[in-house]
C-alpha cells in the first residue's frame, strides 16, 4: 500500500460518478466530485498552487503571513496549506457566509476578520479591497489574491482539466463550470483548447451576477443579489479568460437549492450551494441538446458546509424557498408549527436546568410551557435567572416553580395589528386555537412573512 506522507498529498485526483435520477435529456451527465479533497472543496487545489508559487518566487518566506478575500473555501484551502507549511493566515470574509464555513477555518487556526458583504468594489469595506489594504500594513505578509493569481487557474490547467480528460476517456463534449475568481473555468478551459478544441465551456451564473450577461452579450448584466455561495461577481475577475466560454445559464436560488438537495435524495451526494448552481445549469444545457453528448460539471464543495441553510427546511421556508400549506391566518406565520412536533417547549415538571439546556441547544431565550398540549405559562432566561439568584441549587427546582403564569396568548384568527399590539410591550406571541397550543410568533417571523409577501424584495 502506497500512504501518503502529507494530507497535501491527497489534493486533486478525485471521482468521476454518472447522474442516473435526473433527466438529462439526450445526454449523459458526469459529476467530478471535488468535496473529496481533504479541505473539501475544490479549492484546495489552486490553494495549494498560488502557496507553492509565492514559495518559488520568493514572495513568502518562513513564518510569514498569508492573507485573502474569500468566500470560504479558498481559506479553507488555504488554511489547510499554511498549517501544514507554518505559516500564520489571515482571511477576510463578507458576512453571508455560513457559520460553518466560519467554524471550521477557526478550527483550522485561521485569523478571521468579517466584512460587509452589501458593498461593492471601491468601498472601504469591499472583502477584496480590506485584504488588500491589510496585507499592505502586515510586515513578511502575501495577499494571495485569487482574483488576480495566474497559479489560481494554473492548479486546473494542470489538474483539474487533464484529470478530466482522462476519466472520462477523451470522450467529453461539454464541462459546465462556475466563476468565482474565474479560475476553475480558465484553467480547465486553457487545457481543453489545447487538448481538443471541440469541448465547449458553459457558465452556470447565480441570477443576479454580471457574469452571464458578459458572456451571453458581451456586456456585464445588472448587479442583484444571491444567496448561492462562493460564485457569482459583481466584477469581471482578473484571472477570468471568459472568451473561453460558449454559453451562460442563470440560475436562481430557489433552483440552485432544489437541485441540490435532489442530489442529495436521489443520488446521496451531499453537495454545497454553488454546485446545486452548477448541476441546474448543467441540466438546462443537457435537455437543450439535440444529440447525445459527454457532460461533466462539478460537486465543488461538501454540503457539511450549508446544513443550517439550505438542508435546514425551516430555513428554506423562512426564505421562501419551501412552501407550506396556507391556512389564511396566523399559522402562516408560525416558523416551527406544534402539529408538525416542530416547536421547541417545556413542561411545568420540566427542571430549570432542563429548560435551560433545551434554551441553549436551539438558540433561543424563552420557551412555553404546555400541559397536554395546552398553554399553562412561559419561561424565559430572566425567569430562572432570578431563580437561581435567589436560592442556590434551583436548578432542580421544577419549571413551574420560575415560570409566568399569565402568557400573552392571540387566537389564530387575529390580525397582524394584534401581534404589533403584543410585540410593542416586548412579547412574544403565543397563537392558540381555544386552548390548544399552536406556536410562537417573533418579530423575525413577522419580518419574513412580511418579505414573503413582497414578490421583490429590497436586497
Amino acid at each position: 500500500m502506497a500512504a501518503s506522507t502529507n494530507i497535501l498529498e491527497t489534493i486533486g485526483n478525485t471521482p468521476m460518478v454518472e447522474v442516473r435520477s435526473f433527466d438529462t435529456g439526450p445526454c449523459r451527465l458526469f459529476l467530478k466530485l471535488e468535496n473529496q479533497n481533504p479541505g473539501g472543496s475544490i479549492k484546495d487545489r489552486p490553494a495549494l498552487s498560488m502557496v507553492e508559487a509565492a514559495e518559488r518566487s520568493g514572495a513568502i518566506g518562513p513564518g510569514g503571513t498569508l492573507i485573502e478575500a474569500t468566500a470560504g473555501n479558498t481559506g479553507i484551502g488555504l488554511a489547510l496549506v499554511a498549517r501544514q507549511k507554518g505559516y500564520r493566515l489571515l482571511l477576510v470574509i463578507p458576512d453571508k457566509m455560513s457559520q460553518e464555513k466560519i467554524f471550521n477555518l477557526q478550527a483550522m487556526g485561521a485569523e478571521i476578520r468579517l466584512t460587509r458583504s452589501d458593498v461593492t468594489r471601491g468601498h472601504p469595506e469591499y472583502y477584496q479591497d480590506l485584504a488588500s489594504r491589510l496585507a499592505d500594513e502586515t510586515a513578511n505578509s502575501f495577499f494571495v489574491n485569487q482574483f488576480g493569481n495566474p497559479a489560481n487557474p494554473l492548479a486546473h490547467e494542470q489538474g483539474t482539466g487533464p484529470e478530466i480528460w482522462e476519466q472520462m476517456d477523451h470522450k467529453v463534449d461539454a464541462v459546465v463550470c462556475g466563476v468565482g475568481s474565474g479560475g476553475t473555468i480558465t484553467g480547465i478551459g486553457r487545457f481543453l483548447a489545447r487538448q481538443a478544441p471541440h469541448v465547449e465551456m458553459i457558465l452556470a451564473d447565480p441570477l443576479g451576477s454580471v457574469l452571464a450577461d458578459q458572456v451571453n452579450t458581451g456586456t456585464p448584466g445588472p448587479l442583484g443579489s444571491w444567496l448561492v455561495e462562493g460564485i457569482g461577481e459583481d466584477f469581471i475577475p482578473e484571472v477570468s479568460d471568459l472568451s473561453l466560454v460558449s454559453k451562460a445559464y442563470k440560475v436562481a436560488d430557489a433552483e440552485a437549492f432544489a437541485a441540490a438537495r435532489k442530489l442529495l435524495v436521489d443520488e446521496g451526494i451531499l453537495a454545497g450551494s454553488s454546485s446545486g448552481t452548477l448541476l441546474a445549469g448543467a441540466l438546462a444545457f443537457c435537455r437543450e441538446q439535440g444529440d447525445e453528448k459527454n457532460v461533466v460539471t462539478l460537486v465543488c464543495d461538501s454540503g457539511n458546509k450549508y446544513l443550517s441553510k439550505m438542508y435546514n427546511d425551516y430555513w428554506m421556508l423562512d426564505q421562501g424557498f419551501l412552501e407550506r400549506e396556507s391556512h389564511g391566518d396566523l399559522r402562516d406565520l408560525i416558523a416551527r408549527p406544534h402539529a408538525d412536533r416542530a416547536s421547541v417547549t417545556t413542561s411545568p415538571d420540566d427542571t430549570l436546568a432542563a429548560a435551560l439546556s433545551r434554551m441553549k441547544l436551539y438558540d433561543i431565550s424563552q420557551l412555553p410551557v404546555l400541559a397536554d398540549d395546552n398553554v399553562v405559562g412561559i419561561i424565559d432566561e430572566s425567569d430562572i435567572l432570578w431563580a437561581i439568584h435567589r436560592r442556590h441549587g434551583a436548578f432542580t427546582d421544577h419549571v413551574a416553580s420560575a415560570m409566568s403564569v399569565s402568557p400573552e396568548t392571540v387566537e389564530a384568527t387575529s390580525d397582524i395589528d394584534t401581534l404589533m399590539t403584543i410585540f410593542r410591550r416586548d412579547l412574544t406571541a403565543i397563537v392558540v386555537d381555544g386552548d390548544a397550543y399552536l406556536g410562537v410568533i417573533t418579530r423575525i417571523d413577522l419580518l419574513n412573512w412580511l418579505r414573503r409577501q413582497d414578490p421583490q424584495p429590497a436586497s
